[in-house]
């Protein structure tokens, strides 16, 4: 039986003229209620759990694992660190937002794409939290966890995205109810690029090793020639790492640059790279926006250089600081809110993980 009140809203019962499904009773129900969402993250080296009230953000604590300089981070250490915090990053987000267990509508967890161990770590947890306070649980693409979080915090309205981070590159754009991409690397992202770069002349990896590479490129003056890969609307980064290390040992012990040279100029080069074909989508698409997202989306370089292409074109940049661009729990929040709303609930047999989980092969019916 159908409320009276969402008969007024148009609302009927199934055998009426005009039937009503569950998705359109969820729509209408949410349109008129506060929704509160809960988002674990931790995908990568960064355990984040955030809690979104329409658009609101309520809290978003993180807690970063951070390598000794010269050393990555390997996916059961990653993992177990993320296990040793997660209820205390989980007590953190509730405390500071004033809420309980029972304010929570919805429990939204990174379902992909990430490194396997930390992905489980918190897929378990999610799911363990949600069947304990009866709360409904939903999967979320990591990638649209960053393109909503941008879309909400800078109020881009339909921007070209480029997505930069240390496994994912990617111009993204909407059409149809999907995140096409236009573009993306063809061997390794961007973000893995400088991070091993930085291993390699042994940079610190606190806070992390792209920050220390923008703060040394800012010293360097001297250009040393990079190789430019871009095919088309994709992007290769292995040869120019590959080159540039090498060149590394070799210029650096002679003396024919300084590691703050090499930081500049392996900065200049990737950059120019991912502008030029962000460019090239927004001709194709016609559009008037950019928005940047992901963890190398920070580096205040980047977003100079994309704004001088932007405003050559009458365009207009949107992009976020450290607390949005990087991984964290209330971009999943944000993307399961829109989600939830439009009627996506993920049921506990599907609750899995994949560490390929590609942007567009997300339905977006909450857009439009």
């Amino acid at each position: 039986v159908v409320p009276l009140c969402l008969r007024s809203m148009g609302c009927r019962h199934k055998n009426d003229e005009h039937s009503w499904d569950v998705l359109s009773f969820r729509r209408l129900f949410f349109s008129a209620a506060m929704t509160v969402v809960i988002g674990f993250e931790g995908s990568a080296n960064k355990i984040g759990i955030g809690i979104i009230r329409d658009g609101v953000v309520l809290s978003n604590p993180r807690r970063t694992y951070i390598t000794p300089p010269g050393q990555g981070f390997m996916p059961s250490d990653t993992a177990r660190h993320h296990r040793a915090v997660i209820l205390t990053v989980l007590k953190e987000a509730l405390e500071q937002a004033g809420l309980k267990p029972a304010d929570i509508d919805c429990v939204a967890y990174t379902k992909g794409p990430g490194m396997g161990a930390p992905l489980v770590t918190v897929a378990l947890v999610a799911r363990t939290v949600a069947q304990l306070w009866g709360k409904p649980l939903l999967g979320v693409n990591h990638c649209i966890g960053h393109i909503e979080m941008g879309r909400l915090i800078t109020n881009a309205n339909n921007p070209t995205v480029l997505y930069v981070s240390g496994g994912n590159t990617q111009v993204i754009a909407y059409s149809e109810r999907r995140y096409r991409i236009f573009g993306e690397t063809i061997d390794i992202a961007v973000g893995n690029c400088l991070d091993r770069f930085a291993r390699v002349i042994k940079i610190s990896n606190d806070p992390s090793p792209g920050y220390n590479i923008e703060q040394m490129a800012k010293k360097g003056s001297q250009y040393v020639e990079l190789p430019y890969a871009v095919k088309g609307m994709d992007v290769s980064f292995s040869g120019i790492l590959s080159y540039i290390e090498e060149a590394a040992h070799k210029m650096l012990s002679s003396g024919q640059c300084t590691a703050e040279d090499l930081c500049f100029s392996l900065q200049e080069t990737v950059f120019s790279m991912l502008v030029e074909i962000t460019e090239r989508a927004m001709a194709h698409c016609g559009s008037h926006e950019v928005l940047i997202v992901g963890g190398v989306g920070c580096n205040l370089r980047l977003q100079e250089m994309m704004g001088v292409m932007c405003k050559e074109r009458g365009a207009k940049l949107f992009a976020t600081d450290e607390r949005f661009c990087i991984d964290n729990g209330a971009m999943i929040a944000q993307a399961g809110w829109e989600m939830f709303r439009a009627g996506h609930v993920t049921d506990l047999e599907d609750s899995w993980i994949t560490q390929r989980y590609r942007t567009d092969e997300v339905e977006v019916t909450w857009r439009d």
